[in-house]
């Protein structure tokens, strides 16, 4: 421990990373959630996060069952695009079915003033670390995937294959499942390093991916207000290109929005230490986090027209044959 001395007084005590790298992972992994004598000036804060996540579950899962149906039903996006888009609505369906139930429990044991062992803590790290890499690593498979189908244009169905594609998809649940798991033999500050240039590098490329793509989309806009009444099929299918792309950017900036305040909860708590207010932050950032899987469906119906109509049809269905049951048993 370091005391940090301001005035000639002690202020508080900080670890050292020579200390934090003699700590076990389950060890500093308590250090992270709220601590007992927290528990009750907590109370509040456990009930609006455990009152929201109940509503967010719910719609995670249904709204995302909802989208993976639509996904399959639309003839007009192409196989590759559907198949990651499937594989980030199954993220997000994780979320609602795992992730937020846990959390829930979590927060029902800490109002009940309950100190869950370690062991709890750790399950529940590797399942959020699960689906939230795989949530992660699809969005930067979308970015790359519209990437390519803008500026490879005719070559993009040869080389993006469709079994190609379904190995990528393979291979982003199978480091969803493993990377987590190394926290278990591995140090908890070199795993948390090993995340963070991860995290970082893909940001990065899905940052330059969506300039490259906006400096595209602007100068193809430039060349149809020129060429509007020439080579209208091709042009239309640049324009489809286009919506598609401005669409999953929107996943890409919630996404990063959502998980900002975790990051930067995360990144105070390192600094600063644990205080009441970035407690509260923190448990509502986790919140937040959990948002963002039930916006996802939102921003598909929102930006890409063919699921848009897709998922009417499928609303407007199920609500006909509500009303001719409910006629029946009447």
């Amino acid at each position: 421990m370091v005391c940090v001395v301001e005035k000639g007084n002690c202020l508080r005590l900080v670890e050292t990373s020579a200390e934090k790298m003699k700590k076990s992972p389950c060890e500093l992994l308590l250090q992270t959630f709220p601590r007992v004598i927290e528990f009750s000036d907590l109370r509040l804060t456990y009930i609006g996060n455990c009152v929201v996540n109940i509503f967010l579950s719910y719609t995670a899962v249904m709204l995302n069952i909802v989208t993976i149906h639509a996904v399959r039903k639309t003839s007009s996006l192409p196989k590759t695009l559907k198949t990651l888009l499937f594989s980030l609505a199954v993220s997000d369906v994780g979320v609602g079915l795992l992730v937020q139930p846990f959390y829930i429990s979590l927060l029902v044991e800490w109002l009940q003033q309950k100190n869950p062992d370690c062991n709890i803590y750790m399950l529940f790290k590797l399942i959020v670390s699960v689906f939230s890499l795989a949530s992660f690593l699809s969005v930067v498979a979308v970015s790359v995937d519209r990437f390519l189908a803008i500026h490879l244009h005719l070559r993009y169905q040869e080389l993006v294959t469709y079994k190609r594609v379904v190995a990528v998809v393979i291979t982003i649940w199978a480091l969803s499942v493993i990377f987590p798991l190394m926290l278990l033999w591995m140090p908890f500050n070199v795993h948390l390093v090993i995340t963070f240039i991860i995290g970082l590098l893909s940001l990065l490329l899905t940052t330059v991916i969506y300039f490259r793509l906006y400096l595209t989309v602007r100068r193809l806009r430039n060349q149809i207000q020129v060429q509007q009444a020439v080579q209208t099929g091709e042009m239309g299918s640049f324009v489809s290109l286009m919506k598609s792309a401005v669409g999953t950017f929107y996943v890409f900036l919630v996404f990063f929005v959502c998980y900002l305040p975790y990051i930067t909860s995360l990144v105070a708590l390192e600094i600063n230490g644990r205080s009441f207010s970035l407690e509260i932050f923190w448990l509502y950032s986790w919140t937040v986090v959990y948002l963002n899987s039930s916006l996802n469906p939102v921003i598909y119906c929102w930006k890409m027209r063919h699921i848009r109509h897709a998922i009417i049809d499928i609303l407007r269905n199920t609500m006909l044959w509500l009303r001719n049951r409910a006629s029946h048993l009447s």
